[in-house]
C-alpha cells in the first residue's frame, strides 16, 4: 500500500495533502516491534500497513484499517456533529479521526448510540457500520450498566417494580431492568438490555423518583477504565472488542 494512501486512510487529508506531508519530510514510519522511526520522502513508497506506526509532524499514530474507540464522555457535551447548546463530543477527538474517509457508509468515526448532554461515562465510537448496527440492534440485547443518582430515597418497592417492568407512555409493553441494585439511599446500579429514548430517566419517573445524575459504566463485558479521565479517549484493544460480542 502506498504511503500516501495509508495516510489518507487514516484521515490526514486528501491524497494530495498526504503526499505533500511526505515530500516535506514530515512523515516517519516504524513498526510496533520497536524499530527506530525512518523518514520517508517518497509518497508512493510501498509499505505493509500491518503493525505500522506513523509519525506525522511529530505525532505518533498507529495504523487501524477500522477505528474502534472508547471515550469517557463528560457532562455538558452533545453526541452530535451539529450541537445545539453544548460542545460536541467530536471536538474531543483529533481531526484525523473526524476526517477518516468513508467506510461502510460511515464518514469519520460515529458514536455507537447516544448519551444525553448531562449523562457521563462510557461511549463507543467507530467507522465500522456493521459494528454500529450490531451494537445498536435490539435483537442482540447487549447489557449496559448505569450508575444512577436519584432525588428521592429509594425503597424496595421501587427496585421491585424496575425489575418486574414499568410501562412508558409511548409503548404498552413493559420495560424491565435486567438487574437493579441499591448502592445507597440515593444511588442505584441499573442494567438495561434495551435502548429506548431517555429510558433510565423515564423508568425512574414511572416508579415515582427522579434522576439527578446518570453515568454509564459498562457496555457488554467492557467497563470504563478508572484511568481514563472525563474527556479522554483511546483505541479499543482486540481483547476489549471481544468483550462486546453479543
Amino acid at each position: 500500500m502506498q504511503l500516501q494512501d495509508i495516510l489518507y486512510s487514516q484521515g490526514f487529508g486528501t491524497r494530495r495533502v498526504c503526499a505533500g506531508l511526505i515530500q516535506q519530510g514530515l512523515v516517519q514510519v516504524y513498526q510496533e516491534s520497536g524499530a527506530m522511526p525512518v523518514l520517508v520522502h517518497d509518497s508512493a513508497a510501498e509499505l505493509s500497513p500491518a503493525g505500522l506506526r506513523i509519525r506525522v509532524q511529530g505525532v505518533d499514530w498507529p495504523y487501524h484499517r477500522l477505528a474502534y474507540l472508547m471515550l469517557h464522555k463528560p457532562g455538558a457535551t452533545e453526541c452530535s456533529h451539529r450541537p445545539s447548546t453544548y460542545p460536541s463530543i467530536y471536538s474531543l477527538l483529533p481531526s484525523a479521526l473526524r476526517l477518516r474517509p468513508q467506510k461502510s457508509a460511515v464518514q469519520g468515526v460515529q458514536a455507537v448510540g447516544r448519551l444525553d448532554q448531562d449523562t457521563t461515562g462510557l461511549l463507543l465510537l467507530t467507522d465500522d457500520g456493521q459494528f454500529i448496527h450490531r451494537m445498536s440492534s435490539p435483537r442482540h440485547h447487549i447489557p449496559k450498566v448505569y450508575e444512577v443518582g436519584v432525588r428521592h430515597p429509594l425503597d424496595a418497592g421501587q427496585l421491585s417494580r424496575l425489575l418486574a417492568g414499568v410501562v412508558l407512555d409511548d409503548d404498552p409493553a413493559p420495560v424491565r431492568a435486567a438487574a437493579c441494585e441499591a448502592l445507597n439511599e440515593h444511588q442505584l446500579r441499573l442494567t438495561l438490555t434495551q435502548g429506548k429514548y431517555h429510558q433510565v430517566k423515564r423508568m425512574l419517573a414511572a416508579v415515582g423518583n427522579r434522576v439527578e445524575t446518570l453515568h454509564r459504566s459498562q457496555i457488554g463485558g467492557l467497563s470504563l477504565p478508572d484511568d481514563l479521565p472525563p474527556g479522554a479517549w483511546r483505541w479499543l484493544r482486540p481483547a476489549e472488542l471481544g468483550l462486546l460480542q453479543p
